[in-house]
């Protein structure tokens, strides 16, 4: 399941996002990945949470960014849930359509029984149709 916290720039997503992300920890069964555009919520989050800085790393479009997750499940058999901060920017998708992005991480998680919290820049009614139906919150 792929559930999306959307809102302006500066609304307090990210927030949410960690909130969520220590609050599942204490139940998880598996393993949990919290991908970012740096290291500075290293300290907000669990450490029980694998933080990784996808700027670390060259990836340099959308495809190369679902390749690099798709990096991170075959790496790890008990990985549970993936949390994504920043998303159009780590997923190099600033001012283009989330449509098949977002559509392969809908993919992506049925296929691997993953969990995804994505957290967007965007405003709700400018999210593709079936993305709407995900928003869990709205700030």
């Amino acid at each position: 399941m792929v559930q999306l916290i959307v809102g302006s720039k500066g609304d307090g997503k990210t927030k949410h996002l960690l909130d969520r992300v220590n609050s599942q920890i204490k139940t998880a069964s598996g393993n949990i990945v919290y991908l970012d555009k740096s290291a500075k919520h290293m300290h907000e989050l669990d450490n029980k949470v694998r933080l990784i800085n996808v700027t670390d790393y060259p990836l340099k479009n959308c495809d190369e960014f679902i390749g690099f997750i798709c990096g991170i499940i075959s790496q790890d058999y008990d990985l549970e849930q993936m949390y994504l901060d920043s998303f159009l920017k780590i997923a190099h998708l600033e001012g283009q359509d989330l449509t098949d992005a977002l559509t392969q991480l809908n993919q992506i998680s049925e296929q691997f029984k993953i969990g995804f919290c994505v957290s967007i820049s965007v405003e709700e009614k400018d999210l593709p149709d079936f993305a709407k139906e995900q928003v869990i919150i709205s700030c």
